[in-house]
């Protein structure tokens, strides 16, 4: 049964809600039989490569709070994040333009390395002193990633490297009503939005399995937890 999650490297509750989906897949009785895709989602689809600034700032202009209110935001995601036994540094990150890391996350994809490179570009993104849109980080992570190194570096040079696999990504999201992330469908059939508790997980992987089909249909919707979830 495949489980497909769209995300994006600069939503931190993509990066609690991973952390969380894989507990509640762990305690899934047929946890080997299921494959897990990545997909792509851009949270700042507008924003040009190059063009960033501190989280702090950006939480500030694009929800109208003040810079205190910014910071007060980040600690609270910082503490769930925490939580789950995750590192998450609530200053000197920066925010841009994900859309080259999408771009290589594909490649690993094609080269099955794609669950290893996203691990490590949240590890860099939320707990680490490391600017993932830097193309020398971007080409380092892949490298550790195991990914070939000229690969990794060829892919981000070429602007048109896997761009079509990230836009065709986006708008089976928009086609399926995604607005925000993370976004999981689970067999084509059912869908789950927000940063869910493990147990959720779990539940919703048991009802997925009981009701799997040959040919499974699109999967219902739900509304976005507006405190589990990044929205565009």
């Amino acid at each position: 049964m495949r489980v497909e999650i769209w995300s994006d490297i600069a939503c931190p509750w993509c990066y609690i809600g991973k952390a969380r989906f894989e507990k509640g897949l762990a305690a899934f009785a047929h946890r080997d039989a299921i494959e897990v895709v990545h997909r792509s989602f851009e949270l700042d689809p507008g924003r040009g490569r190059g063009d960033t600034e501190p989280v702090i700032d950006m939480l500030a202009g694009k929800y109208g709070r003040t810079r205190e209110e910014a910071r007060a935001m980040e600690e609270h995601v910082a503490s769930t994040a925490r939580a789950e036994g995750l590192d998450y540094r609530t200053d000197g990150r920066d925010h841009g333009s994900t859309f080259d890391l999408h771009r290589l996350l594909h490649l690993a994809k094609a080269r099955g390395r794609q669950d290893a490179l996203l691990d490590l570009a949240y590890r860099a993104n939320f707990a680490e002193e490391r600017s993932v849109f830097d193309p020398g980080t971007l080409t380092a992570l892949g490298a550790a990633a195991g990914l070939p190194e000229d690969e990794a570096r060829a892919v981000l040079a070429d602007e048109d490297a896997y761009a079509e696999d990230v836009r065709a990504d986006e708008r089976e999201a928009a086609a399926l009503g995604a607005t925000g992330v993370p976004f999981f469908v689970l067999d084509r059939r059912y869908g789950l939005s927000g940063a869910q508790p493990a147990e959720t997980f779990t539940r919703a992987l048991e009802q997925a399995w009981q009701g799997r089909t040959p040919e499974p249909s699109a999967p219902g919707i739900p509304a976005c937890d507006p405190e589990g979830s990044c929205a565009v």
